[in-house]
């Protein structure tokens, strides 16, 4: 009875298929809705339309209804390329998808298209990929109705064209391979065909995220705290595709989807060492060691005290060569070179020439960004990790760690720590109107907090200061948080001495900024006050205190007689928690998931890939003067 059933739906829609003058397709394996499509002179979604099951899943074998066309352009002669199997290839030692692509005479889209792990990541030595076989068949068809061209409108980027064609970001620049990175009102892009009705519109009442590599729902909670329930509902297209990689979803407006700052457990890496292969590392620092008078010593301790560039990059140095040295007792053999890029763009060319940098694991610098921007460029077809150890990188291109956490990642941090005590709290925010901008952010984070203005001339012009009246009847009784933003030595000095004024026993009066400047260190800014405000700021580091003696600082004194400063202990941090990851997993790429948090004397890492770009490091420390010491605030 099942049978006949079947037999006879197959009938009656055979019948119906000639009567309403369509046409049937069987699925070949391979084959996608767009080029079946493109076949019949239809779009994906008149083909839709009648086979709403091929939109959850397009199987192999599967018999399409296919209306006819009723597109009058004019035919063309085309290549049609038809999947008839596979072939594996393991990639070698310096092989790029351009040579893969030139040795088996496909496109490099077609590879990627096949193993769609490319579309996010790197390719590395040992991966297998599939090679797809095609035959051509030459076929009468046309282009011109199964996609369109779209003109770009103000404030679209990739993720708003992408959504309001349902298709990925991955999918949308397959489509466009000369894309621009931004997007400009203007830009003529291929998008699907589909009805107008079909496309989605962006709601400026929620938010949009894009979903990331190997993010599941559990990982999406914990990242931005929504649920599976949530995101099905928002996005009723996920109960049937499930997530994917690039595609963007709509997400409850008060959740923050950009470098969004997450709490994860710190890992300890020496417990899980796999790899003790000798690590080969290079070390590029502007020491400018031909400028140095070696024959004199007084002339080479004035170069190292006078040269800002020479005494960072000795700091540096030491505190890379004591975690050498540690590693080592762990079982990590490294071999370093050491390259002195004199801090010239000259001398980087001369270096890259003259280096084969293809076999190493990493490299430490340079410490410039245009320097390092010439190092990565050159070294991102070898897939050689570059890493950038005190400043920001120009472009983050996917050989790149950044390990410095960006403004904005600061700015969250200190926001997401004020909100996480739940303790009643009156919040007042002192700025200048260089600094409105964030103030008014602040402002959205907390909108019962009480906005304050620097005074003005008599010509309208700043004049960074505030009179005694302007804070009057401002506190309350309780804690009271005033978010300080300005870069002006002035403006602070006058504030904070104010406000530590109305510091009161009824009336506590706690300070914060999102972002500590050298306005906060000035001659006319008292520590006393500061301890007594109990100054709060986000930081890339936290202070250790010397007289803790730890095993770090121990040796590291009685090696150098002298303790280490900032740059030592960044150069020691850095490099051990790149030498224990390079050792708990093949490289580094594979040991740099967002889930890994290492922490070690004064520096922790956790690193997030971008999109279309390389690792940057989101572990922020929140800091605060307690009793004229520096340490970490924690709740």
């Amino acid at each position: 009875m099942k049978k006949l059933l079947i037999i006879l739906v197959t009938l009656f829609c055979s019948f119906s298929a000639i009567a309403q003058d369509y046409k049937t397709h069987k699925v070949k394996e391979g084959e996608t809705i767009e080029q079946i499509a493109k076949q019949y002179l239809v779009t994906p979604f008149d083909i839709f339309a009648l086979n709403p099951d091929a939109k959850k899943e397009l199987k192999s074998d599967m018999i399409l209804i296919i209306p006819t066309s009723g597109v009058k352009n004019d035919e063309i002669l085309e290549d049609k390329k038809e999947l008839i199997g596979y072939k594996t290839h393991k990639v070698k030692r310096k092989e790029t998808l351009f040579s893969i692509s030139q040795k088996y005479a496909v496109e490099i889209e077609d590879i990627k298209k096949h193993n769609t792990n490319l579309y996010s990541e790197n390719l590395r030595k040992g991966d297998k990929l599939k090679i797809p076989r095609f035959k051509t068949i030459v076929n009468k068809v046309s282009l011109n109705n199964t996609i369109k061209k779209y003109k770009v409108q103000p404030k679209e980027g990739k993720w708003r064209v992408a959504y309001k064609f349902g298709i990925t970001v991955p999918e949308l620049e397959a489509l466009n391979p000369n894309i621009n990175e931004v997007l400009q009102p203007g830009d003529e892009l291929n998008v699907p065909n589909i009805s107008n009705n079909e496309e989605k519109a962006v709601d400026d009442e929620f938010n949009y995220y894009t979903v990331l590599k190997s993010e599941g729902y559990m990982a999406l909670n914990r990242k931005l705290g929504v649920t599976q329930d949530q995101l099905e509902t928002l996005n009723p297209e996920l109960k049937e595709g499930g997530l994917k990689l690039g595609m963007v979803l709509k997400v409850p407006g008060n959740i923050k989807t950009t470098n969004v700052v997450i709490d994860v457990a710190n890992t300890n890496l020496s417990s899980n060492l796999k790899n003790l292969s000798p690590k080969r590392i290079a070390l590029m620092l502007p020491f400018g060691l031909n400028k140095v008078d070696v024959d004199s010593v007084q002339e080479a301790k004035k170069m190292m005290r006078t040269n800002g560039l020479l005494s960072v990059s000795l700091d540096f140095h030491t505190g890379v060569l004591m975690a050498l040295d540690s590693a080592k007792q762990l079982g990590i053999s490294t071999n370093l070179k050491v390259i002195d890029t004199k801090n010239q763009i000259a001398e980087i060319s001369k270096i890259l020439e003259a280096n084969d940098f293809s076999e190493y694991d990493a490299v430490i610098g340079p410490l410039m960004p245009t320097s390092l921007e010439r190092v990565a460029s050159k070294l991102k077809r070898d897939n050689v990790p570059v890493i950038s150890p005190l400043t920001m990188p120009t472009n983050l291109y996917d050989n790149v760690f950044q390990t410095i956490p960006s403004d904005d990642l600061l700015e969250q941090a200190i926001i997401k720590y004020v909100k996480k005590d739940s303790l009643p709290k009156h919040i007042v925010i002192i700025s200048d109107s260089k600094h409105k901008a964030i103030s008014d952010r602040l402002k959205s984070e907390f909108p019962l907090a009480k906005q304050i203005q620097s005074r003005k001339n008599k010509k309208g012009q700043e004049a960074y200061f505030m009179y005694q009246t302007d804070l009057e009847n401002v506190f309350q009784t309780g804690t009271n948080i005033v978010f300080l933003e300005t870069d002006n030595e002035g403006l602070a000095s006058n504030v904070i001495s104010m406000i530590n004024g109305f510091n009161m026993n009824d009336k506590e009066i706690i300070l914060m900024t999102t972002n500590k400047n050298k306005a906060f260190d000035g001659k006319e800014i008292s520590n006393y006050h500061l301890s007594n405000l109990k100054f709060h700021y986000p930081s890339v580091n936290k202070t250790i205190a010397v007289e803790s003696r730890n095993s770090f600082v121990t040796k590291y004194m009685n090696e150098y007689n002298v303790s280490p400063n900032k740059y030592a202990v960044r150069g020691f941090d850095l490099t051990l928690d790149l030498l224990l990851r390079l050792a708990s997993e093949d490289d580094l790429y594979k040991a740099s998931s967002s889930d890994i948090e290492t922490e070690y004397i004064e520096n922790k890492f956790r690193y997030s890939k971008k999109m279309f770009g390389g690792y940057y490091n989101e572990a922020v420390y929140i800091v605060k003067y307690d009793d004229l010491t520096i340490v970490e605030a924690k709740l």
